[in-house]
């Protein structure tokens, strides 16, 4: 298993609790910005534009990587680990980088929640190209 197909497997029910922790919604933004960042993920107009696939899956192998050396365990809460994953996992979900198509699984919100309610034709999600051919 890719170790992006890893973290989102692992951390997407992470992603629901958007809805009723603000403090893990702020946390999880900053290391989204930090992990852009670091991975040089802008796009035209200092708009973020979406992560290089194979730079974000080296990354996340050796975050993994070093998390399994220190014994780490996902604790029930959120620590620098769970937040760094679940802002790798946003990404992942946000930028649909396993390649399962957005119609299929529905629209993304504000916070890179699947939100069945949004409507594509409204100009959401602007940067992302969702017509197959």
């Amino acid at each position: 298993m890719s170790p992006l197909t890893t973290v989102a497997t692992t951390f997407a029910p992470r992603l629901a609790e958007f809805a009723f922790e603000p403090g893990f919604v702020a946390a999880v933004d900053q290391h989204v910005a930090a992990l852009r960042e670091r991975i040089g993920a802008v796009g035209p107009e200092l708009v973020p534009g979406p992560p290089d696939e194979e730079a974000l899956s080296d990354y996340a192998l050796g975050f993994l990587d070093a998390l399994a050396e220190t014994g780490w365990d996902e604790p029930p809460g959120y620590d620098f680990a769970v937040c760094r994953l679940t802002a790798i996992c946003w990404l992942i979900r946000r930028y649909d980088l396993l390649g399962a198509r957005a119609e299929a699984r529905g629209p993304l919100d504000a916070h890179g929640v699947r939100d069945p309610d949004l409507d594509f034709g409204l100009g959401l999600d602007q940067d992302r190209d969702l017509d197959p051919d």
